[in-house]
């Protein structure tokens, strides 16, 4: 985790986006895009956030929408799946089988938010 930061910068946005992924439960899959919906941002920042701070965090449980992340990330997402019964296809996770409840993550999302001092978005 990165420290958190004044109100609006990018450190806090990445703080929520770190704090939104870490919700997402063991054998549940996320988009960037379901990420970004909890979170009040883009997909495009959540995988900025993700390269460039997520992993601290299961990084593999969040892909795009397809189930797909990265090629370099492949073979250990892989691993990671077949670890917490995600099932995987050829190019990535089946994110339609494993995606986790959004009303549960966003309501555990604002939990920790708020258990941070940080204001929802």
């Amino acid at each position: 985790m990165i420290p958190p930061r004044h109100a609006g910068t990018f450190e806090t946005l990445a703080e929520r986006v770190l704090q939104a992924v870490e919700q997402v439960p063991t054998g549940s899959v996320v988009s960037y895009g379901d990420v970004a919906g909890i979170v009040g941002t883009t997909p495009r920042i959540v995988g900025s956030v993700m390269s460039q701070y997520g992993s601290g965090v299961a990084w593999w449980r969040v892909t795009n929408r397809d189930g797909q992340l990265p090629a370099h990330l492949l073979e250990e997402a892989r691993r990671h799946w077949a670890e917490e019964g995600i099932a995987a296809g050829e190019g990535g996770c089946r994110i339609r089988q494993h995606r986790a409840d959004l009303d549960e993550v966003a309501a555990r999302y604002e939990d920790a938010i708020a258990a941070l001092g940080l204001e929802p978005a």
